[in-house]
């Protein structure tokens, strides 16, 4: 396992000897454009573990994607072998369906301090919800980015993010009112607090999140992936492509129905993923926008 290899699978070709906030980013952005936020293991009868290795292997060599404690404990092991200085956060991701936040820590999260700034590097979100920047770690501060408006805000030592996002345009109108739409221009994304947390505290919720019937990641096969412009992501047989900003202050949300013969292409030529063993795609209406 070596840092040429991760750097080969994403393409990335920029310094590697500054330890600041410019490389930090480019080398980030190189990872969402290359690896997908996905849960397709659990559709296509693999089991998904923590173990670095097979979190490498899959991702690196694989050249796979992963779900938030595989993509981001990689990014994590990349930027402390670059020499930042970081950690890892948990945290509790809000459930639009039900208006509230999921009462396990389900979601890993980095954090990198620069020059006595801290900063949430988030590689594992996906969809709409997924930062292109590193976000400083700041309350009350609205940060712009290419998907939409960002924002932290800090009550009694619990950190809050929400997105902001666009109008949408969608051309084609059956799917104007799509259960995968976001109906809300602001939305509440997940809280976490400060508190260090080792890849060990989510074996657990690992195990739960591709074994529960309750578990979103088991009623929906899932694959993501950022573009130079926008995201693109598979729920289930419907690929969505979205551009950001095609015109001001509106986004631009394309949807299509595949076959089932047209998965495995769709998966190689949009994702660069090919799998080993036969995906079964479901989509159970509800619990995911895009």
């Amino acid at each position: 396992m070596n840092l040429e290899e991760y750097f080969a699978r994403t393409g990335y070709k920029g310094s590697l000897e500054k330890q600041d906030l410019e490389t930090l980013t480019d080398i980030f952005q190189h990872h969402i454009r290359a690896v997908p936020f996905e849960n397709l293991s659990i559709h296509c009868g693999e089991k998904i573990t923590l173990e670095f290795e097979h979190v490498y292997n899959k991702i690196v060599r694989r050249k796979r994607g992963g779900w938030c404690m595989e993509n981001n404990q990689l990014l994590g092991w990349v930027l402390k072998r670059l020499g930042y200085d970081t950690s890892f956060l948990g945290a509790y991701v809000f459930n639009p369906h039900q208006n509230a936040y999921a009462t396990i820590m389900t979601h890993l999260l980095v954090k990198v301090v620069i020059d006595g700034k801290a900063y949430i590097v988030d590689g594992g979100f996906g969809v709409s919800y997924q930062m292109w920047q590193p976000m400083e770690l700041v309350s009350g501060k609205d940060q712009p980015q290419a998907p939409g408006v960002f924002r932290f805000t800090e009550k009694n030592a619990i950190w809050y993010l929400e997105k902001m996002r666009r109008k949408q345009y969608i051309p084609n109108q059956n799917f104007s009112n799509s259960d995968l739409l976001e109906k809300k221009e602001c939305r509440k994304v997940y809280m976490f607090n400060l508190e260090p947390r080792t890849v060990e505290e989510f074996r657990f919720q690992c195990t739960y999140l591709q074994t529960s019937p309750d578990s979103l990641f088991t009623k929906k096969s899932i694959c993501t992936l950022q573009t130079t412009d926008g995201f693109r992501a598979l729920i289930g047989w419907t690929l969505t492509e979205t551009t950001y900003n095609y015109k001001e202050n509106m986004d631009l949300v394309e949807f299509i129905t595949l076959e089932d013969e047209e998965v495995e292409k769709t998966l190689k030529e949009k994702f660069n993923i090919t799998l080993d063993r036969k995906l079964v795609p479901i989509n159970v209406k509800g619990f995911y926008t895009i």
